[in-house]
């Protein structure tokens, strides 16, 4: 079995593609192998460009041994392709990555129904609902999601799978030093953070498309909720279905820009969408037991959802109606502040909710004095806080305390 650090000097060398990397595997039994093979032998490798053979033959495990100390200090965990927590799923992939850095809970990734959410950064009010309804139930019908964490569709799909409670894996196109984002944090809290970057590798602008052969691996079929005609969504899509994953797309309005890409992938064969059960009722055979319908009234179309959350129209004034008159203090004092009543804020809420509500300060309370408070447990108030946060209730501050983002009365 080859010592970690051979597996990271292979997967670190930043002169070798994904495919490069494959090939010398294909070559030698593993790393190790590969490192201590005769001089000029490296080169002979089929695939292999001279600038990779070149850094291949430097051998120099420097750069291993700085990473092993990096993940150390990051709390990174380094899974090689020989690890028996390597998920089988993205040993079939073509280059599959010789190791992945991951942070968070670890999961079987291949015993999990887990399905991209995937769509354009440059999403509309109905394409972030839609997306929100879809991820959210996908998680209650026992699935997982998968999503690359980016603006838009993917974001949103995160921040719904960890606001319900379900498994949520992010795959970064970075390594996870340079993922710095809310979100990116919140999933590797209460999710599963992954990527193929070594601590301290400089962000490449091809990663992201390298990315997506691991997400689309990883998963066991893609939705697209909104794509325009030139979209990295389709791009994935492709990918996902050369992999054999199975393809379902959002209908959407026949002259939407954002639909246009949807619309071709269903035209294409991609299974239309309406709800999350469309999606999971394809994989309850696959995974006996775990995969279930949400209860009874909880599966809503998409387009019901959506619907519901768009604000009503404005009625149109009469003719002779006066414009209203505007409080000059609040004019002055920069706008009309719109006021929510404190307990049509908290309706919304469960009740291990609202006690970490209550429990919290009019200043920022130490996260400690809240489970104390509350008797909840670290674990449950960490989950609670995280939906609060993402619903817009709390924010987090500085030494593990957390405030209020709405006014109690």
């Amino acid at each position: 079995m080859a010592s970690m650090k051979y597996w990271i000097w292979l997967s670190s060398l930043a002169r070798l593609r994904p495919i490069e990397k494959a090939a010398v595997l294909k070559a030698y039994s593993d790393p190790e192998a590969a490192f201590f093979a005769p001089k000029g032998d490296l080169g002979l490798i089929e695939g292999l460009r001279e600038s990779a053979a070149e850094a291949l033959e430097e051998r120099d495990l420097g750069e291993a041994n700085r990473i092993l100390a990096a993940c150390d200090e990051q709390n990174l965990r380094v899974i090689s392709l020989q690890d028996t927590l390597y998920p089988r799923r993205l040993k079939q992939i073509y280059a599959p990555p010789p190791v992945i850095y991951v942070k968070g809970r670890l999961l079987d990734l291949d015993e999990e129904a887990a399905i991209a959410v995937v769509g354009t950064r440059g999403a509309t009010p109905y394409g972030l609902s839609v997306a929100r309804e879809l991820a959210g139930g996908i998680v209650r019908c026992g699935g997982a999601v998968l999503s690359g964490l980016g603006q838009g569709i993917d974001g949103e799909a995160a921040k719904a799978a960890l606001e319900a409670g379900g498994p949520c894996i992010g795959v970064l196109g970075t390594s996870h030093q340079e993922a710095t984002g809310w979100l990116a944090r919140q999933v590797a809290d209460f999710g599963l953070l992954i990527s193929e970057y070594a601590p301290g590798t400089p962000s490449q602008r091809y990663f992201f498309r390298e990315r997506n052969r691991i997400t689309a691996g990883l998963s066991v079929g893609v939705v697209v909720v909104e794509a325009p005609e030139r979209s990295g969504a389709l791009l994935f899509a492709e990918e996902a279905a050369e992999l054999g994953k199975e393809v379902f797309a959002v209908p959407g309005a026949v002259d939407a820009v954002n639909s246009v890409g949807t619309i071709r992938l269903i035209k294409d064969g991609a299974a239309p969408v309406t709800c999350a059960w469309d999606v999971m009722q394809d994989f309850a055979a696959l995974f006996p037991g775990k995969i279930r319908r949400a209860a009874s009234g909880t599966q809503k179309t998409l387009l019901q959802s959506a619907e519901e959350k768009l604000p009503p129209p404005e009625k149109e004034a009469p003719a002779d109606a006066k414009p209203p008159e505007i409080d000059k203090k609040s004019v002055d004092s920069g706008g009309v502040r719109d006021y929510i009543d404190w307990k049509e804020q908290l309706k919304s809420l469960n009740e291990d909710q609202l006690k970490i509500i209550s429990a919290i300060e009019k200043e920022a309370t130490h996260i400690d004095d809240i489970v104390e408070e509350t008797g909840l447990g670290a674990a449950k108030v960490l989950a609670q806080l995280t939906v609060l946060e993402i619903k817009g209730y709390v924010r987090r501050e500085a030494g593990r305390r957390v405030a209020l983002k709405i006014t109690k009365k």
